[in-house]
């Protein structure tokens, strides 16, 4: 099948396709022409990324991930040992950016909190 056909079956825009492909997790078949034929095949690599991709891994993770990846259902499950390990170190790496995220977002709200006490008590003495 040819990329506007991937497209339309896995729901993905023909322009991120070839960004799969420029980041080397989808590797379609050219013709002579020059044109990319993809597999059914294909049509499941593009749903494992969405779902790595909605993992929050990035693109690099994912091309070494994505060859031990096998489908449980709706679910994604490492069939090799390393890859493993990679995904949670990847969420360790993720737990530490949600706690700084967290430590962040608890600063702002009493800068907020702190500036919403002055202005309060500025317009109640102007």
């Amino acid at each position: 099948m040819f990329i506007g056909e991937l497209a339309r079956r896995s729901g993905i825009s023909t322009r991120s396709l070839r960004y799969y492909e420029q980041q080397g997790l989808l590797r379609p078949q050219r013709r002579a022409s020059g044109y990319r034929e993809f597999t059914e095949a294909d049509v499941a690599v593009v749903r494992r990324i969405r779902i790595l991709l909605a993992a929050g891994l990035n693109t690099d993770l994912i091309r070494e991930v994505l060859p031990c990846m096998a489908e449980e259902g709706a679910i994604l499950a490492p069939t090799c040992e390393e890859m493993a390990q990679d995904l949670k170190d990847e969420r360790e790496r993720m737990r530490h950016s949600i706690e700084q995220l967290q430590s962040a977002h608890t600063m702002l709200s009493s800068i907020i909190h702190a500036g919403e006490a002055i202005t309060a008590g500025v317009s109640r003495s102007g």
